[in-house]
């Protein structure tokens, strides 16, 4: 099989030659900028004077198309551009504001965290609070200026994987620009401002999903989705909370991309068991990152109820084996994983998000070495 060939067969629940590998083509399955000078190094490759920056507000990068060979990755980042209209601004060396007004503030040695959103500190928010607020364009012409290109000298010009990255949903995105006890109060206390929140924001989704589509989607192989629903132990809200105000707009979203017919794959941190469900009803094809750590998010169980249905994307534990693991640790937690999640297709292996600062470069390259060695010794056998 070829990269493309593997990952899609993957994802359609068909046993392929080895388990596709991902590294660096979404917003959750790259790595930090410093982790990846050290893998270099211990690849014995030479450093990047600039590295392709994924996302300035987690610290990583695009890995190199040498280290991706090097570790035989399926998969290939396609990135919107940023907007001409409104760009992020730098307010300080440390801090920027961006585009939905949200400021985000780095702490010294650490990851830019949110600090203020432009519907954070009302008392009493109204509609009316919405209406008057700039939203982004979505129309803006530098988000797909090059994009059919770019997305066509991969498709045609390699035999990868080409996965299209859209912007965060609703739930982040609410949750950034009101706050995240603002918005979560707002679901019980003020249902119908929340709600009008989110539909703002999809709306502004779906007009970017549908303009980056109707350019690229011939070279499009897969659409990543991001938005968080799970806490470490439990979901972030009632499942009937989100069946009634935020699901349907995630049903707009899907729908956008389903009229293109292209596998989605849908980022959600956490435990998200329960959540599942409405995951495959919306017509999601992998989940990811797959959080092992999390309550209820045994990958056994998961392959075991869903597996029909639903494609597992990442689940090797960045929490506590890639970082404090041994080589050997490493090596068990990867066959660990396939054993779980590979049999009949249905698994896409990567870390259960990005790969942080303190993951030894050792350890990086014992996972991907691990599942090429043991994906192939098991279809030898």
């Amino acid at each position: 099989m070829n990269h493309r060939e593997r990952l899609l067969c993957a994802l359609d629940h068909k046993a392929t030659d080895r388990v596709p590998l991902d590294l660096g083509s979404t917003f959750a399955t790259s790595i930090n900028l410093r982790a990846y000078g050290e893998l270099r190094r211990q690849l014995g490759l030479p450093p990047e004077s600039q590295p392709r920056v994924l996302s300035l507000r987690a610290a990583t990068v695009i890995p190199g198309e040498d280290v991706l060979s090097r570790f035989a990755v399926d998969a290939r980042a396609l990135l919107l551009g940023s907007p001409d209209g409104r760009p992020d601004r730098q307010l300080r060396p440390d801090a920027y504001l961006d585009e939905w007004g949200v400021t985000w503030s780095k702490p010294a040695g650490g990851h830019y965290i949110n600090v203020n959103g432009p519907f954070q500190h009302l008392q009493e928010p109204r509609l009316g609070h919405l209406d008057g607020f700039p939203w982004p364009d979505p129309d803006d012409p530098r988000r797909y200026r090059g994009l059919r290109e770019r997305a066509r000298a991969l498709h045609e010009g390699t035999d990868y994987a080409v996965v299209l990255n859209l912007d965060l949903g609703p739930v982040h995105l609410a949750q950034f620009t009101r706050g995240f006890t603002e918005w979560l109060e707002d679901l019980l206390l003020r249902p119908a401002f929340a709600e009008a929140l989110v539909e703002r924001i999809v709306n502004v989704w779906v007009r970017i999903a549908d303009r980056a589509l109707a350019e690229a989607a011939r070279f499009v192989d897969v659409v990543a989705f991001y938005d968080d629903l799970g806490s470490q132990k439990a979901p972030l809200m009632r499942p009937q909370l989100y069946r009634s105000l935020i699901k349907p707009h995630h049903q707009r979203m899907t729908a956008a991309v389903q009229r293109y017919r292209k596998k989605m794959v849908w980022h959600s941190c956490g435990s998200v068991y329960q959540f599942i469900p409405d995951l495959i009803d919306l017509g999601i094809d992998a989940l990811n990152p797959v959080q092992v750590s999390a309550a209820n998010m045994d990958p056994p169980r998961l392959k075991r109820e869903f597996g029909r249905h639903l494609a597992f994307w990442g689940a090797v534990d960045t929490g506590s084996v890639l970082p404090w693991g041994s080589v050997a640790d490493v090596r068990a937690e990867v066959r660990r994983r396939i054993d779980q999640l590979g049999e009949g297709g249905g698994y896409v292996l990567s870390a259960v998000h990005n790969i942080q600062a303190d993951v030894p470069p050792e350890n990086v390259v014992a996972m991907y070495d691990a599942a090429c060695e043991i994906s192939i010794a098991a279809s030898a056998n």
